[in-house]
């Protein structure tokens, strides 16, 4: 008996204009979807970028201090290289994120103060799509994301934002995974595809404490060969993924 084939992949809904990105750790995204983000930006949609560290225990040979200073900074490098202008920073703790309330209120106030349509995040299941475990930052904030995209439009869920200015948003509409283990939806990934290498390499601090391998040449071929492994269900195109959840 063989397996049957996987579905194909939808295009990702188009009838927004505001997205909120939200993720654990600098590079999350150039890592999982900035391809995306280019082709959206450059169609003249408004994209936020929101992480919850600033990937101070990311990289072994920098103390946390140097490290926080340097990410930070490749971070805002790679959103300018797709058009994110606004990066912001809720400071939990680098390696040893909690999900639970405090995590839920600092990502409902950043819906809150963004109202975006459509909420992006990164895996938040156990594991990736090749069966790797995944970390507990990206389970804690993933989850975290899914229920705060809802917490955001309750008005007797974290009143004291509302006390603070930060009127209820209950406009998202969707909340798209990236890098699933079991996406629905795909945007093709050739517009933007440049600018997501551009955008990986500003991580270059990182990519060189990661790898031996040229900078440049590991940002085209690890994102080649993730967008090209969704060109079989998405009508042969190279493609970004998501797993898209509505609302």
């Amino acid at each position: 008996m063989t397996d049957s084939p996987l579905p194909p992949l939808r295009p990702m809904p188009d009838d927004w204009r505001r997205a909120l990105a939200v993720v654990a750790h600098p590079d999350d995204l150039e890592y999982g979807c900035s391809a995306a983000v280019a082709s959206w930006a450059a169609d003249g949609r408004q994209v936020t970028y929101v992480l919850a560290t600033r990937g101070e225990a990311g990289i072994d040979s920098l103390a946390p201090e140097r490290a926080r200073t340097l990410r930070e900074a490749e971070q805002r490098a790679a959103a300018a290289a797709v058009g994110v202008s606004t990066v912001e920073f809720l400071d939990h703790q680098d390696g040893v994120i909690e999900y639970g309330v405090s995590l839920r209120r600092d990502i409902a106030a950043a819906v809150r103060r963004h109202r975006p349509e459509l909420v992006i995040t990164l895996n938040h299941r156990d594991t990736w799509a090749h069966g790797a475990w995944n970390t507990p930052d990206h389970v804690a904030v993933g989850r975290a994301v899914l229920d705060a995209s809802a917490d955001a439009g309750n008005r007797w869920i974290f009143p004291e934002l509302t006390a603070q200015g930060l009127r209820p948003w209950n406009g998202v509409r969707w909340v798209a995974v990236a890098n699933s283990p079991a996406p629905t939806h795909a945007v093709s990934a050739e517009p933007g595809f440049e600018q997501g290498v551009l955008s990986l390499l500003r991580h270059r601090t990182y990519i060189e404490a990661l790898t031996e391998e040229d900078p440049e040449a590991y940002a085209r071929r690890f994102l080649a060969d993730s967008t090209r492994a969704h060109g079989p269900r998405f009508d042969g195109r190279p493609a970004v993924a998501f797993e898209l959840f509505s609302r």
